[in-house]
């Protein structure tokens, strides 16, 4: 069966990927709202993973959560986070909680002795992130940030060949990411779950840009809030120490273009819509246009699960791909973007 968004209206195919895993890798899922849907319908496309643990603040929500998404009778059910956090036979969390709880709910789980995937953004604000951090390497757990975009085929490619010189010396990049929030949708309204479109959709455009142009020594931003005061439409730019410059754009309020664009002397590269999530991109270089694919599986999460399990197998407790510190340096962005923007400080 094939999925839709309900916000993006993608179509998502449900490819399975037949890379095998030596070790069934055992998820709990804390939290079984829509996001946590999108990530147990990848778990199940993914060979040596299996939902084992399911945790919500009701049993009710919990049971209804195992009865569409395990794919076997064994998956247990818990009635309360901290139940699942003291569960023995799980390998690794994946926390899907709103921002502002991020802290608290992840912190339960560290103090079980859980590993964790945590939804981005990790926290509210960089010095929470960066105690996480620093929480998880003192206790010697696995830990990252789930920012699948890090992980997808086609945006790993293309900065790969950015990095390589594709496009000769990079001066520009170009990145926006927006939809028309509903008003039903309550956690992108209210300050008090951490609604903020910079931190929902706005991440990831800084998130490219960082990814191809490392840190920014300088960033001016503006933007709109509501009557809540919590950044609903902003964009920022980004100067880099080689003289290039990057403009992202984000909202919650209008359904922008999504493509993404890094532009050098010597070549450019173009990620269609939606550039966080693409199956393939396009490299011009002398006027020649040459498109590169790259699949997702699933929806996408898929290509973080694997790289969550390939690190367990191997024993480390960061990855790679999914870099703490480079967490912890975007959200010191973020930080100095909402507050350029007038966001009160949370």
């Amino acid at each position: 069966m094939n999925y839709t968004c309900v916000i993006c209206h993608d179509v998502f195919v449900n490819t399975r990927v037949e890379k095998p895993v030596q070790k069934t890798v055992r998820w709990g899922i804390l939290a079984t709202g829509h996001i946590a849907e999108s990530f147990a319908r990848d778990l199940e496309l993914t060979p040596g993973h299996r939902l084992a643990a399911v945790g919500s603040r009701t049993a009710g929500a919990a049971q209804h959560f195992v009865d569409d998404f395990a794919d076997d009778d064994g998956a247990r059910t818990h009635a309360s986070y901290e139940a699942l956090a003291a569960d023995p036979d799980l390998d690794v969390i994946y926390v899907a909680t709103p921002h502002s709880r991020h802290v608290q709910d992840v912190m339960t789980c560290f103090e079980a002795g859980q590993s964790v995937l945590c939804e981005k953004a990790l926290a509210m604000n960089a010095t929470d992130t960066a105690w996480l951090v620093a929480e998880a390497r003192r206790r010697g757990l696995f830990f990252a940030e789930a920012m699948w975009m890090r992980t997808n085929p086609a945006i790993r490619r293309a900065r790969e060949m950015v990095l390589a010189g594709a496009c000769g010396q990079v001066g520009m990049l170009r990145a926006e990411l927006g939809f028309a929030a509903p008003a039903s949708k309550t956690r992108l309204w209210d300050p008090a779950v951490g609604a903020s479109a910079l931190l929902d959709v706005g991440i990831y455009p800084l998130t490219f840009a960082h990814l191809m142009l490392g840190e920014p020594t300088k960033i001016v931003a503006a933007g709109t809030l509501s009557d809540a005061n919590i950044d609903i439409a902003g964009g920022a730019t980004l100067t880099y120490a080689n003289g290039a410059v990057a403009t992202i754009g984000w909202s919650q309020v209008a359904c922008t273009g999504d493509s993404a664009a890094v532009a050098g002397d010597d070549g450019r590269i173009d990620v269609p819509a939606r550039f966080h999530h693409p199956d393939e991109f396009t490299h011009t270089h002398d006027e020649v246009v040459r498109t590169i694919s790259a699949p997702r599986s699933g929806r996408g999460y898929v290509h973080e699960i694997e790289e969550v399990g390939r690190c367990l197998a191997a024993g480390l407790t960061e990855s790679e791909h999914l870099p703490l510190d480079e967490t912890v340096a975007i959200m010191a962005q973020i930080d100095q973007i909402l507050a350029q923007i007038g966001v009160p400080p949370r």
